[in-house]
């Protein structure tokens, strides 16, 4: 088992290429030691939109195995929005927040 990956509180086009390169990074950490499934959490995530989850995307066609360990309500929305609920499927329900933005 990995050590999570936190994604940041804004995963947008803005923080694309940070957020980016610490997920390449951690991938890279976490393979050399060996994990064989990566999480990522996403409880932290408050705004969120189709950059944001395109690095999830091409993390799985990277060949990566990982799974989602805990997803935000602004989150879980997005998935839903862009017909990616499976990625948060299983998960526990959390309460919805205010001002939660997609």
């Amino acid at each position: 088992m990995s050590t999570p990956f936190d994604l940041p509180a804004e995963l947008t086009i803005y923080s694309a290429i940070d957020s980016r390169d610490a997920l390449l990074a951690w991938v890279s950490e976490q393979t050399t030691k060996g994990s064989m499934q990566l999480e990522v959490s996403a409880g932290q995530v408050e705004e969120v939109d189709g950059s944001g989850l395109q690095l999830l995307a091409a993390l799985s066609n990277m060949g990566v195995a990982w799974k989602l360990v805990d997803a935000s309500p602004a989150f879980s929305d997005a998935c839903a929005t862009l017909g990616l609920s499976h990625w948060v499927e299983g998960l526990p329900a959390r309460a919805q927040k205010e001002g939660a933005a997609v």
